[in-house]
């Protein structure tokens, strides 16, 4: 980058996104690439990221103690120290004084966990990165590999704006190096976790030098990590001069011919219809089924009010008693059948016993 102090922050709303986790990540991570001095504010109460700072033996990155009211005058004398880049933290909510953090950014950074909570909740801290008119960034973190929620979880942000190309994902690593004030690139270099980290930053620095205007320095940081392949137009622009024996095959070639002179391709003629003679309903073997002579309805057209001349169609829990009995009543066992049934019931004598 250009010797621009550039402003760094790390905001949301929920608790848990891994804020201070990825600021003091990408503050060390910008002080390895050669990014540095890079200094830290924490404007979080709880003092996480500070805590880690001063367990750390390196020096580098520096930490800064100020408040939320002194971080506009602090953050324009930190500018003329020489510092090429600043990151804050800030706590958990989207209150007044995350906006006033806000306006101090260059670039807000929304970490967000693959997780319903986490999308609720973003939407609060997007509302002060807009009323700010400040450039959004969001980073899928702590996600867990090949889950489908993560992928979804990125479609879901792209909505409302830019995510990083680069998904942090929930590692031991993370937790187990920040125990003594370190980082998972300076425990380990060739973990994934640092190579996940490392390339986060490549990706927001370059960001950051868009915003600054150095599109010079953009375009040759992107021509580092990038390799040209060998079909791209990049490289076909970039590749030697044809020779003259070349030149002169191309130049004997017959000009193209453009897409309005050339010849319609004809379509091939439809078939022609052919005669099918009508079939007749082979005659039913046997007797029909009742589904088909009385197809299935709905309660609710059964009980729609028949028309003038039709007796009502009644269900059958509507149907009178003495229509539906089959000699079992527990209410009146020895009432007997109704009028004019017969008496299904057991009989009156059994065994050597008169039943009761």
């Amino acid at each position: 980058m250009q010797n621009e102090c550039s402003v760094l922050v790390f905001a949301s709303q929920k608790g848990g996104s891994g804020k201070t986790t990825l600021s003091g990540h990408i503050a060390v991570a910008a002080q390895a690439a050669g990014a540095g001095p890079v200094a830290l504010i924490d404007t979080d109460p709880q003092g996480s990221l500070a805590k880690w700072w001063n367990a750390r033996e390196a020096e580098m990155p520096v930490f800064v103690e100020t408040t939320v009211a002194r971080l506009s005058r602090d953050i324009a004398k930190l500018r003329e120290t020489g510092l090429r880049l600043i990151v804050i933290d800030t706590p958990p909510a989207a209150t007044a004084a995350i906006s006033e953090v806000v306006e101090q950014g260059d670039l807000i950074v929304v970490p967000t966990r693959p997780s319903p909570h986490d999308l609720r909740a973003v939407g609060a801290t997007v509302d002060i990165v807009e009323e700010a008119g400040k450039p959004l960034v969001f980073a899928v973190n702590c996600a867990t590999a090949r889950a489908r929620i993560t992928s979804e979880t990125a479609v879901s942000l792209s909505q409302h704006g830019t995510v990083a190309p680069v998904t942090i994902h929930n590692r031991v690593d993370f937790a187990a190096s920040m125990i003594d004030g370190r980082t998972v690139g300076e425990v380990n270099p060739n973990a994934r976790s640092a190579k996940e980290v490392a390339t986060l930053w490549s990706y927001l620095e370059e960001r950051l030098r868009r915003i600054k205007g150095d599109t010079a320095g953009a375009r040759e940081a992107q021509g580092e990590r990038f390799s040209v392949e060998l079909l791209t137009p990049i490289a076909a622009a970039s590749s030697t001069p044809s020779s003259p024996q070349r030149e002169e095959s191309l130049a004997r070639r017959p000009a193209p011919i453009p897409p309005s002179r050339r010849p319609r391709p004809t379509p091939p003629p439809a078939p022609a219809p052919q005669a099918v003679a009508p079939q007749r309903p082979t005659p039913r073997q046997g007797p029909i089924p009742l589904h088909e002579l009385f197809p299935l309805e709905t309660a609710a057209m059964r009980r729609e009010p028949a028309s003038a001349g039709e007796e009502p169609l009644l269900l059958e829990e509507e149907m009178p008693r003495a229509a539906i009995w089959d000699g079992i009543d527990r209410r009146s066992q020895d009432a007997g059948p109704p009028p004019g049934l017969p008496d299904r019931r057991r009989a009156p004598i059994f065994g050597r016993r008169p039943l009761k």
